[in-house]
């Protein structure tokens, strides 16, 4: 009977549920790890050696960087990013909510402790047993809490006002049972459980920085958890005070060193201190232990990033895509690795998963994609992918449709391969006249077997500004191909002018003595 009546004293936390991670199969683990070091261990053999830098096969478009290459602080920002506010999601669907342990702990006993529970007299006692009657034969709770809020006079005791906010609590309704801890702080003013219970509600909701005061008041009345303390180090590491935090889940991890959760932490705050080394080591003892959880991996390549070591990066995250539990950032991400290091089959594979991970139909990455390996000179690989885009069309953007069709003319026309080029930047140039970039195209296209109708081109767009300094530098270019050296050299010069380069610079002197010799 008693169990039954103190089902609704106590309050879990029903969120959502959690995802518990198995040991796995030492066996198959193994089997995947060769896999994958086969897959990128080349990489390694290759690091020290002298590259061999891939042509670009069409013209210099200022939209397209001849180089690529993405810094480690941004890789890192990018995607730990994204895996923290993951991680703020899921934190709180961790079991611990729904351990015996927590239960009881959260239930305590009333007026044990006089220093940090409140008196109840032996009529408030009468009262609350008969309030305990009613609990048990009531599952809305509403006769419980008219009877509640009928013994609970300004002058009773603050457990009445706990106990109306616990139900409160167990029904969700958050704004009223913080009330009520409040209210039952203010009649004891040391009522620990109050406080804890608020830090808690808080913390559910993310409102860290409330959280705190009252998380740090439960320790200071006495209450030294590894809950209280690893909750207070998830609250101090989500408004970046991660030495706060670091130093909080070092107490809780020493109270309690079977939470993995309180780990998990700690490796984030070190993270996030750059304490990489660290970070890397404490991973490794999470792996060690559940080697199919993929934020540890994840984790983990964060922080050889951060060290500067993209291979061992990319062993992890090509991990925790051959176990399935890959995300689209994590697939970008290795995908831009194997860009830095000019490995084009396996970039594009990588970036195909990742829009296959991507719910959101967004084009925007894999057409950043498709960009970098052209302008890296994968025109082979950045064709697969602009395929496999145009494949979803109608989900595209005006905008987005207006990059695809772009990119798709200049690997064609790149390729050789000027087919339906015309129509598709004719299509470009109907949706907006001033596209400099798509007339660029057109004019490059016409520049093969009508110069005329190039030459119209490139003026035109010489008129955007964006594109004036390669519109001219194109229709230079162009005169130059016709042996008009005199005629060439102003446009050659204003290309300058715009955008100085050494290597036009070189060019230009180069026409210029051309053209004097031809006077």
């Amino acid at each position: 009977m008693m169990n039954k009546k103190l089902k609704y004293i106590v309050i879990i936390f029903l969120i959502f549920g959690s995802e518990n991670f198995s040991n796995g199969d030492s066996e198959t683990i193994d089997k995947i790890q060769k896999i994958v070091k086969k897959k990128v261990g080349n990489i390694n053999e290759n690091a020290n050696s002298p590259k061999e830098k891939s042509s670009i096969n069409f013209p210099v478009n200022d939209d397209l960087p001849l180089e690529v290459n993405v810094p480690e602080s941004e890789i890192i920002y990018a995607e730990s990013e994204n895996n923290f506010k993951k991680s703020e999601s899921d934190y709180l669907d961790l079991s611990i909510w729904k351990t015996k342990r927590f239960q009881k702990e959260f239930l305590g006993s009333y007026g044990v402790n006089s220093e940090i529970e409140p008196r109840v007299s032996v009529v408030e006692q009468e009262q609350m047993q008969k309030v305990l009657d009613v609990m048990a034969e009531d599952e809305s709770m509403t006769d419980a809490l008219k009877l509640l809020n009928k013994y609970n006079k300004d002058s009773a005791s603050a457990i009445f006002d706990f106990t109306i906010a616990n139900l409160y609590f167990q029904q969700e309704e958050m704004s009223k049972a913080l009330n009520f801890y409040n209210k039952a702080i203010e009649k004891f003013p040391n009522f620990r459980r109050a406080y804890k219970n608020a830090g808690l509600i808080y913390v559910k909701n993310s409102k860290f920085k409330e959280a705190i005061p009252f998380l740090t008041k439960t320790i200071e009345l006495g209450e030294h958890s590894s809950l209280i303390y690893g909750l207070l180090g998830y609250a101090y590491g989500s408004l970046d005070k991660h030495l706060s935090a670091e130093s909080s889940y070092r107490i809780a991890i020493l109270l309690d060193s079977n939470t993995v959760d309180w780990k998990l932490g700690l490796a984030k705050s070190l993270f996030k201190q750059e304490k990489y080394g660290d970070a890397v080591s404490l991973c490794s003892s999470l792996i060690e232990k559940s080697p199919d959880n993929a934020d540890f991996w994840i984790l983990q390549a964060n922080a050889f990033l951060g060290m500067k070591q993209p291979i061992r990066a990319a062993e992890n995250y090509e991990y925790v895509n051959l176990i399935g539990k890959a995300t689209s950032a994590s697939m970008t991400m290795l995908a831009d690795i194997y860009v830095n290091d000019e490995k084009w089959d396996l970039a594009t594979e990588a970036y195909l998963r990742s829009y296959e991970l991507d719910n959101s139909e967004n084009p925007e990455n894999p057409l950043r994609a498709a960009k970098i390996l052209a302008s890296r000179g994968a025109l082979i690989e950045s064709d697969r992918i602009l395929n496999r885009i145009s494949e979803k069309k109608k989900f595209l953007s005006e905008n987005n449709l207006k990059e695809l069709l772009k990119l798709k003319a200049r690997v064609a026309i790149s390729q050789g391969e000027t087919g339906n080029v015309v129509e598709i930047l004719e299509e470009v140039v109907e949706v907006d006249p001033l596209d400099g970039e798509a007339l660029i195209l057109l004019a490059q296209h016409y520049g093969r077997n009508t110069p005329e109708k190039a030459i119209f081109y490139y003026e035109r767009a010489a008129n955007s500004d964006k594109h004036e300094a390669e519109a001219n530098l194109k229709h230079g270019q162009l005169l130059v191909g016709q042996s008009k050296y005199g005629d060439a050299v102003p446009f050659l010069k204003r290309a300058y002018e715009l955008k100085p380069r050494s290597d036009l610079e070189d060019y230009l002197k180069q026409v210029e003595r051309i053209a004097k010799t031809k006077r």
